[in-house]
C-alpha cells in the first residue's frame, strides 16, 4: 500500500512538472514580442488610422489601381512595369512629430503594399507625380508636427489586387508593424 501511494505521488508530481514545463514554454514563445516581429506578423491592424509609428503619425488617404500613371502634362509616367501588371497609387498623409531625426535629406517613411495572402511589395519612384513619393524630396520638404500628403506607387500582378488589404509600416525599435487597411 505505502508503495502505491508513493508511486501515484511520483506520477503526480510528474505530470505537474511537465505541464508547468510545457505552459512555461509555450509563453515564452507566444510572447516574445521580438519573436513575433521578427517572423514578419503584423501586430496590429488599423482601419486608414491615423496610428503613430516611429515618431511619424500616418494616415491611409486612398488605395487606388490604374494602368498607368501619368504627369501634370499627361505623359506617361515610366515605371518598371511588366505586362499583366497593375500600378497602384496609395496616398497618404503623414506628419513627422517632435523627436523624430529629420536631416537634410528629410527622413524615412516607407510603407509596403500587402494583401491578405502575406506578400507584400515595394513603392517605386514615379518622377514627374505631383505629390513626393518619398519623405526626402527637396521640392516637397516636410517639416515636423505638420501634415503633409505622399504617394506610394506600387506595381504588382492583376490577380493579386481582389486580395490588397493596405499599406505595413514598421519600427524595428518598437518591434511593432502596422497594417493600415482600405
Amino acid at each position: 500500500m505505502n508503495r502505491t501511494v508513493r508511486l501515484t505521488a511520483q506520477i503526480s508530481l510528474l505530470l505537474t512538472l511537465l505541464a508547468l514545463s510545457a505552459f512555461l514554454l509555450s509563453r515564452t514563445y507566444l510572447d516574445d514580442a521580438e519573436r513575433v516581429y521578427r517572423d514578419g506578423a503584423v501586430t496590429e491592424v488599423v482601419d486608414q488610422g491615423p496610428v503613430t509609428i516611429g515618431k511619424v503619425r500616418w494616415n491611409l488617404d486612398s488605395l487606388q489601381p490604374y494602368t498607368q500613371l501619368a504627369d501634370s502634362e499627361r505623359k506617361k509616367i515610366e515605371l518598371e512595369q511588366p505586362a499583366g501588371s497593375v500600378v497602384i497609387l496609395v496616398t497618404a498623409s503623414i506628419t513627422p512629430l517632435d523627436g523624430l531625426k529629420m536631416g537634410s535629406s528629410g527622413f524615412t517613411c516607407t510603407a509596403m503594399l500587402r494583401d491578405d495572402r502575406g506578400n507584400l511589395w515595394k513603392s517605386q519612384s514615379a518622377y514627374g507625380y505631383f505629390l513626393p513619393t518619398y519623405c526626402g524630396d527637396d521640392d516637397h520638404p516636410f517639416t515636423r508636427n505638420k501634415t503633409g500628403r505622399i504617394a506610394q506607387i506600387y506595381v504588382v500582378p492583376q490577380s493579386a489586387v481582389p486580395h490588397l488589404s493596405g499599406i505595413q509600416v514598421e519600427d524595428s525599435d518598437e518591434q511593432r508593424r502596422v497594417l493600415l487597411t482600405r
